[in-house]
């Protein structure tokens, strides 16, 4: 396992500030040794639950055209038929995974091809089990279509604590099954809309590792 490149300059940032306010305990009060113990335990658990926000763990990414990978590490917690209105304009089947903010916040390829399409909006930052949240938060739209013609939309959607989305692709550009296509800071969801005639493979509030649960298997054209 290895700490993703977003968390690098952040993790070194909190290191300084927590040394500066743990030295001068040290300096300044070394009578009050109890409280050098709680400062240096708080200090350490923080650092520690940031670190992990950052981790970024192999995976066994399974291969196939008409498989669905999911895009992150979370919970199912929307599956459903939905009108999509940005880009098919029909409807779908939607698959929405929430993410807190101790899973792994890597956003993956669902299925390798061409991204078609690719849009930035800003917007609010309503938790992220919302039902607004999907087309009132800050967030990105993909869409990839693989070799069989076959297209995928799914979107980063910022949450309460999710202030940051990144984002490593463009439109035109070719992408691959499970590697990563993005960062989202501190929890939120992924949404994922399917054609209808989708084989669904995962259950409300079951858990996703990103790149490696096969959350679907498209319909071959």
């Amino acid at each position: 396992m290895t700490i993703h490149k977003e968390g690098h300059s952040l993790l070194i940032g909190l290191l300084v500030v927590l040394a500066a306010l743990n030295a001068p305990l040290y300096y300044y009060m070394p009578e009050f040794g109890i409280w050098h113990g709680v400062a240096l335990t708080v200090s350490v658990i923080l650092f520690l639950l940031i670190l992990q926000f950052f981790r970024n763990p192999r995976r066994s990414i399974p291969q196939g055209d008409n498989l669905v990978i999911a895009p992150a590490d979370g919970k199912v917690v929307v599956i459903e038929e939905t009108e999509e209105s940005e880009y098919f304009n029909d409807k779908r089947i939607q698959i929405s995974i929430f993410m807190s903010p101790l899973n792994v916040h890597l956003s993956k390829n669902p299925i390798s091809g061409i991204i078609k399409y690719f849009k930035y909006h800003p917007g609010k930052f309503l938790v992220a089990w919302h039902p607004k949240s999907s087309t009132d938060n800050e967030r990105t739209t993909f869409v990839t279509e693989n070799k069989n013609g076959v297209q995928v939309l799914y979107r980063q959607i910022a949450g309460a604590l999710a202030r940051r989305i990144r984002w490593y692709v463009k439109e035109g550009d070719s992408v691959n099954q499970g590697e990563e296509f993005g960062f989202i800071k501190f929890g939120s969801r992924i949404d994922i809309y399917l054609p209808l005639d989708t084989k669904i493979n995962v259950n409300i509030e079951q858990k996703t590792r990103g790149g490696e649960t096969i959350i679907a298997e498209l319909p071959s054209r």
